[in-house]
């Protein structure tokens, strides 16, 4: 595995499965050492440090919850003991959860919020200053379509996803001085492995026409977010880049 990511550190939150691992392998298909990142489940991650490892790739499994302030800071302490810092981060973490707005307990929306945004807001304040001794870097920040389009029973994940992408637009003009870009990619209708807390498909976004009638596949979040932290993406910064087939239209 080698590309124009070569020498670069990128970490990925919520990388065991899905969308998280997908991005994982395309960055280090194009030549980025990855930590791979989870928060309970250190079986996946490692499956997937072991996964790029047998392709020829550079891989480092890094259990923590992003929303645990003390977990972060040991995690960044540790890659740079071993790698040097980081110049990619991807925030892909996030809690999905289907409740009626008005059976909602404050408890729940909290808990929502504090991997989606406060995690967000932790990992930025934790990557922001390896990367500038670095000279420079890319955040990216994993939103989706329900937050522009409103769906039922999920006030708190669009409230959070809508907080996520608010934070990397006001990052991206912050940070710009020190060469890191920010952005976010929000997702249509994926064809992923839905977790048993996700509950089944909402049916606003099931139901809702896709001109390109089929859904969209993980590569295909992987390629575009590997697209903006290159490169390619070098006059990109505080965009949020809908990818869902024409679902959503900006």
């Amino acid at each position: 595995m080698a590309g124009v990511l070569d020498g670069k550190v990128a970490l990925v939150t919520g990388a065991g499965k899905n969308i998280g691992r997908a991005i994982a392998l395309q960055l280090a298909k194009d030549g980025a050492t990855v930590v791979v990142n989870g928060r309970s489940d250190l079986a996946a991650i490692q499956a997937v440090v072991a996964e790029i490892n047998a392709l020829g790739g550079q891989a480092l499994a890094q259990q923590a919850d992003v929303s645990d302030e003390a977990a972060v800071a040991r995690m960044m302490a540790a890659i740079e003991s071993s790698l040097g810092g980081v110049d990619i981060a991807v925030l892909n973490a996030g809690l999905r959860r289907q409740t009626p707005f008005l059976q909602m307990e404050l408890a729940e929306w909290k808990e929502i919020l504090s991997v989606a945004l406060d995690g967000a807001f932790i990992l930025s304040r934790a990557v922001a200053p390896q990367m500038i001794r670095r000279g420079g870097g890319a955040i990216v920040g994993l939103s989706g379509i329900s937050t522009h389009v409103g769906t039922p029973n999920r006030v708190h994940v669009s409230a959070s996803k809508s907080g996520l992408e608010g934070l990397m637009r006001a990052l991206a003009v912050e940070l710009a001085p020190h060469g890191i870009r920010c952005n976010s990619v929000s997702p249509g209708s994926i064809d992923t492995q839905r977790g048993a807390s996700a509950g089944a498909m909402p049916a606003t976004l099931a139901e809702r026409g896709i001109p390109l009638q089929r859904k969209g596949s993980v590569k295909e979040i992987a390629g575009v977010v590997r697209m903006l932290v290159g490169p390619e993406g070098g006059y990109v910064t505080g965009q949020t880049i809908h990818v869902n087939g024409g679902a959503f239209l900006t």
